[in-house]
């Protein structure tokens, strides 16, 4: 199924990653929110640093675009070392991470994102390679097959991953530092806007960047694209002219309410309360009534609905909250009272 590309999707337009990047801090000083990470981070490396060592493993936590990337790259900025980038799913076989590991240098960065998705021979590969800096590469097949050791230099590996869960035992206990990122909220966000905004040649006061991020969900990535937005709203529609009811005039516009909810959200809040009475209704039969797959629903939409307590997940489906029916100006059915928010 082809879908319109939502506002708040991280692929909706790929030209926009150079500009992503370039608003991206390369030092923990310039890095806005996660105060309890960032002085955990300075602490490691700043005694790496001290002691000319290369630092531990870090494997980072938390929900798209909270700034996992962001954080691999200070990390190596911060250590003077290169920085090298792949991802779980680009590794299916032991050969292609022994192949990465072997061209890396001494104190490079290693950011493997969504490691999550690795496959187990790569997985078990890592094992090693993280304790002892060492790939055994077998050779031949059968029982002629021979493992020779690989020597590879010490290197800092970051982990990043939006499913710890799915991280097995083994593979976690062998970071040096987990840092479990936190959605942020609207003062820090505000600060983010107002900052990108300077980046991005844009004049924004306070309480226009405040009206952006209350909408943002929490999250960098997104207020960064609808800063973007409003200011392609702003140039076209008022002649470059940005202010609070223009923002909101503006994300209006690309249908992002109030709460952050956009068309999907709403889609699927309002599908629960309208044509299901509030539920309970499973997953697969609340996709179809969307016209979406179920993963996109579960991974997308749920998650920032449960958040905010507009709906519930129980045994026997998904369930609209009083809160979800007054979002949508709607009166709870007399038996929602058992689900309140």
């Amino acid at each position: 199924m082809i879908t319109e590309p939502s506002p708040l999707d991280p692929l909706a337009d790929p030209s926009e990653q150079a500009v992503e990047a370039a608003l991206r801090p390369t030092q923990l000083s310039e890095f806005q929110g996660q105060p309890r990470v960032k002085d955990q981070l300075d602490l490691i490396l700043s005694a790496a640093r001290g002691r000319g060592a290369v630092a531990d493993h870090v494997l980072l936590c938390g929900p798209p675009g909270l700034g996992k990337t962001t954080l691999a790259m200070i990390i190596a900025h911060e250590m003077g070392a290169p920085l090298r980038m792949s991802s779980g799913p680009a590794i299916q076989h032991a050969g292609d991470l022994a192949a990465i590991l072997s061209g890396l240098s001494e104190g490079e960065v290693f950011f493997l994102d969504e490691i999550h998705r690795m496959s187990r021979p790569a997985e078990e590969m890592l094992y090693l390679a993280m304790e002892d800096f060492r790939v055994d590469v077998v050779v031949g097949k059968g029982p002629g097959a021979t493992a020779i050791p690989l020597d590879i230099p010490p290197f800092t590996l970051v982990g990043a991953t939006t499913r710890m869960g799915l991280l097995p035992g083994p593979l976690r206990d062998r970071f040096g530092f987990t840092a479990q990122l936190e959605f942020y909220d609207t003062d820090t966000l505000t600060a983010i806007v107002m900052r990108s905004s300077r980046m991005l040649g844009v004049s924004c006061d306070e309480p226009t960047a405040s009206a952006i991020a209350s909408r943002s969900r929490g999250t960098p990535r997104i207020a960064n694209r609808l800063l973007r937005r409003v200011r392609d709203f702003a140039e076209v529609r008022t002649g470059g002219e940005l202010t609070p009811a223009i923002a909101h005039e503006a994300l209006d516009l690309f249908e992002v309410d109030q709460l952050g909810l956009d068309r999907l959200d709403r889609d699927v809040l309002d599908a629960i309360c309208r044509k299901f009475g509030g539920g309970p209704v499973g997953l697969s039969t609340l996709a179809i009534a969307v016209g979406e797959e179920a993963e996109t629903v579960a991974d997308v939409a749920e998650p920032f609905l449960v958040r905010l307590g507009l709906l519930m997940r129980t045994p026997r489906g998904r369930v609209a909250t009083d809160a979800g029916f007054a979002h949508l100006g709607l009166t709870p059915p007399v038996h929602s009272g058992l689900f309140a928010s």
